[in-house]
């Protein structure tokens, strides 16, 4: 049985905080990127199956962020009332939100060939091309 990648991350994009996986969107504050470039938001606490990284532990970790769409928010009205003296205000706003992506929670400089998976896909395919010459020789 295949077991679930629990990794997590807490990151801050805005001034504010989330607690982020690979793969999720969420709504935040306009970030000064285009739609589909990527960015790496600032990285507090990497977590997962083992104990919480933190301080020194995050040195060389970084999340990939991608800016899926620039969005506005649902529409918000105020009203300002004060009884028996006719003030009466309204005014209203939409948040301008974008949309991200995280693509990657994990170290700098990490390509996807230094994963185990792609090192073991290298080797048998290695041997592969191995055998194969060993018979042209022949």
């Amino acid at each position: 049985m295949a077991e679930k990648k629990t990794n997590y991350a807490i990151i801050v994009v805005g001034g504010k905080q989330y607690r982020v996986r690979e793969g999720q969107r969420l709504l935040v504050d306009r970030v000064p990127h285009d739609e589909g470039k990527t960015f790496h938001p600032d990285l507090l606490m990497l977590g997962g199956d083992g104990d919480p990284a933190l301080g020194e532990a995050l040195k060389g970790a970084q999340v990939t962020a991608k800016v899926a769409a620039h969005v506005l928010g649902k529409k918000v009205i105020v009203g300002k009332h004060r009884r028996r003296t006719g003030y009466r205000r309204r005014n209203g706003h939409r948040s301008r939100l974008s949309q991200i992506e995280i693509e990657t929670i994990g170290t700098w400089g990490r390509s996807p060939s230094s994963t185990p998976q792609a090192k073991g896909r290298t080797a048998t395919a290695a041997k592969k091309t191995s055998s194969t010459t060993a018979k042209e020789e022949e």
